[in-house]
């Protein structure tokens, strides 16, 4: 119990720094790890939105980009609930949430969301390679001299592929027409997903700097473009890779070549993908940075005119306490700068990836602002108090909630998404694909 007891101490007090008269039991209690939680979120939602263009709108210059959007938004799926994870002094009590909810409680609505988000992306994901994982089983079967690679994906597909094995031309339009069905269906409820969070923040009263109506369509329009955008560069990177393994004869650095059977591609057809997809997807990007852009604007604007309760005290937290962090580093460098890049004429695939990184980096500055700026202010209105992140360890709590913690939640979704490349190949060529 003692040892309970000094964890949660640690959990707020060891890294708040205080300023001024602020009671003594006041703590930036909500650390990284719940900066991190809506940021993952929100990458999930985008990542699917995305996807959702081409298959639901039928937006066919972003066809190749869309199945890349779909698997890598499957692989960041695990790690949206690793943050709250990591920040609970018991984990392995969240499965509680799932095996005895309560259907009053926002926490249980979301993980009753979340596991239905999650059957939506991978029914749909099986819908979209149902016909290459059937054509593998025949390419794998036929096979003399399978590796033990070639024998353990052989094995996944026939698992994976339910005995669906029908590849006429009625069954494939039937799998058409259900990607189609649940990319319409996901896209509300992957809203939903991630408005939940904004919901939680906007409706607490208590604090000035949450409460607004606007917070949950603030949280989906930022989650739309911090998804595009991690697409955007994801997508430059592995393309990059994809490029040096062509020119090299490194097909075996690929995780979709056993896939494929070791099929390669020339670097100049590569090249031409990625300029084409990085520049169309960057349209898109504009597009939702204007719309989100233009809602935190208004919403500054309602704040102010409407002089909110402690408007006094939340005019100081951001014009004065966290000037820097909103007005520089969210919207300068992580709103406006990005924009403009993105604006000027003759737009290239690097200067796309570049502004898609102060993209990311403007929006987790949202979250930052949001859960840790929220807390900033004392409840006496006279003290302010600052969330100081630790960055090196010295236990395990101090990892959790510190940079090591967040550096691994950003980093295990390219994990995942090496190994489900493998068997879900994101970049698949035209004939291939549906």
């Amino acid at each position: 119990m003692v040892e309970q007891v000094a964890q949660m101490v640690v959990h707020g007090e060891a890294w708040t720094i205080k300023d001024l008269f602020v009671l003594p039991n006041e703590y930036v209690y909500w650390s990284i790890q719940i900066v991190m939680y809506p940021y993952m979120t929100g990458l999930v939602a985008g990542a699917f939105v995305l996807s959702s263009l081409y298959h639901v709108f039928g937006v066919e210059k972003l066809k190749e980009i869309a199945r890349y959007a779909l698997v890598f938004s499957f692989a960041l799926l695990p790690v949206a609930m690793m943050p709250l994870l990591l920040h609970l002094m018991q984990p392995l009590r969240g499965i509680h949430v799932l095996m005895t909810p309560h259907f009053t409680s926002a926490i249980s609505a979301f993980g009753i969301v979340f596991m239905t988000y999650a059957c939506i992306v991978a029914a749909e994901i099986w819908f979209v390679y149902r016909k290459f994982i059937v054509e593998s089983i025949h390419r794998l079967d036929q096979k003399s001299n399978r590796g033990p690679l070639e024998g353990l994906l052989l094995l996944i597909y026939k698992v994976v592929s339910l005995g669906a094995m029908d590849l006429s031309k009625e069954a494939l339009e039937a799998d058409h027409k259900a990607v189609k069905f649940l990319a319409g269906l996901g896209i509300p409820v992957a809203c939903f997903l991630h408005g939940y969070a904004g919901f939680i923040f906007g409706s607490v009263k208590a604090n000035a700097l949450w409460m607004t109506p606007l917070m949950p369509v603030i949280f989906i329009c930022s989650a739309v473009v911090s998804g595009i955008a991690l697409c955007i560069i994801s997508y430059y990177i592995f393309m990059e890779i994809r490029k040096w393994a062509a020119k090299f004869g490194r097909n075996w650095l690929l995780p979709d070549a056993l896939a494929h059977g070791d099929s390669a591609m020339r670097v100049e057809q590569l090249r031409s993908i990625q300029e084409h997809e990085v520049k169309m997807t960057s349209k898109y990007l504009l597009i939702f940075m204007t719309l989100a852009i233009t809602l935190e604007i208004l919403d500054m604007i309602f704040r102010g005119y409407t002089a909110v309760k402690s408007w006094d005290a939340l005019r100081m937290v951001i014009y004065e306490h966290d000037f820097m962090k909103i007005f520089v580093y969210q919207y300068a460098l992580g709103n406006f700068l990005p924009f403009i890049l993105l604006l000027l004429p003759g737009l290239t695939t690097r200067r796309a990836a570049f502004a898609s990184i102060l993209v990311l980096f403007g929006v987790l500055m949202m979250r930052w602002n949001v859960v840790i700026g929220g807390q900033a202010f004392s409840l006496t209105f006279a003290g302010f108090m600052e969330d100081h992140l630790p960055i090196i360890p010295h236990d395990m709590e101090t990892f959790k909630e510190g940079l090591g913690g967040a550096m691994l939640v950003i980093f295990t979704p390219f994990v995942i998404f090496y190994f489900l490349n493998m068997i879900f190949p994101a970049f698949m060529t035209e004939d291939e694909a549906h």
